[in-house]
């Protein structure tokens, strides 16, 4: 994770700083300055990490005290943390550093606010590949400080056959007679959009059934049918009015791809003051 971290920070502040802050030089390179980051909303907090590691890669002798850890629930006015050194680093890291907190705090808190609409059911909520460009292990890490669950981390950790793997493998019995053949002992899972594809992807001896866009009375019919011998994820247009109805029909997983795609970063400022 820490050259995940590394790798994106970087890239994120040759973005917006690119051969200098031409603003933040109108600020004399000696001064230093204290300043606080308050959350403006209610929320659960996630993205230390990849905060601190901004200031850090602009000026190691920027210190930063957290007053809250990832995964904590944060309250509207409520100071996260202190930062203090030199002024001008934490001017040119305050908009790249805030973006991390907040998009990360984003998805923590959709996530949160899932998985409490499951508690007591026994199905686990589940992301998707469906995650901003460059940030999916942070998204990822964001989904478990929320309370969720992380399906695969990309194509190369798992196999998912979806429609148009089946389509061009011939059929489903097809597709995971191969994947068998080749990937010996990894956890196979397949799309299915209705029962009698149910019943082929059992048959083929697959380990999940992923019931794309099943209505809440067919994913009662698939538990029936399927009766403890698959483990089945619904997917497709599932949200907080109807995650909870659908988890009490007896799925084991419930993905949701609005955790990581649907993302409204949570509202923080950072203020600071001269220390002389």
């Amino acid at each position: 994770m820490q050259e995940t971290i590394d790798d994106v920070v970087r890239r994120a502040l040759h973005e917006d700083v690119g051969c200098g802050d031409l603003t933040a030089a109108l600020v004399p390179e000696s001064l230093c300055s204290v300043a606080h980051v308050v959350s403006r909303e209610p929320a659960v907090l996630c993205g230390k990490d990849w905060f601190d590691h901004v200031f850090q890669t602009l000026d190691p002798s920027v210190c930063i005290e957290w007053r809250a850890r990832d995964g904590d629930e944060i309250e509207a006015g409520q100071a996260l943390c202190r930062l203090s050194g030199p002024t001008r680093a934490l001017l040119t890291g305050e908009r790249t550093a805030l973006n991390f907190l907040q998009t990360l705090s984003g998805t923590a808190t959709t996530t949160r606010r899932h998985a409490r609409a499951l508690e007591g059911t026994g199905t686990k909520l589940l992301d998707t590949r469906k995650s901003l460009p460059g940030l999916r292990a942070a998204q990822k890490y964001a989904v478990r400080c929320g309370g969720g669950h992380n399906h695969r981390l990309g194509l190369y950790d798992g196999i998912l056959i979806k429609e148009n793997h089946i389509s061009a493998a011939g059929s489903i019995g097809a597709a995971v007679a191969t994947a068998r053949s080749l990937y010996p002992g990894t956890l196979i899972e397949i799309e299915v959009e209705t029962l009698a594809d149910l019943e082929q992807a059992i048959a083929a001896g697959a380990d999940i059934a992923l019931l794309d866009n099943f209505p809440l009375g067919g994913l009662r019919e698939a538990v029936a049918q399927n009766a403890g011998r698959l483990r089945l994820e619904a997917s497709g247009g599932y949200d907080l009015a109807t995650l909870r109805e659908a988890a009490l029909t007896g799925i084991d997983y419930i993905s949701v791809g609005a955790l990581t795609k649907h993302v409204r970063a949570v509202d923080l400022s950072l203020r600071l003051a001269s220390e002389g």
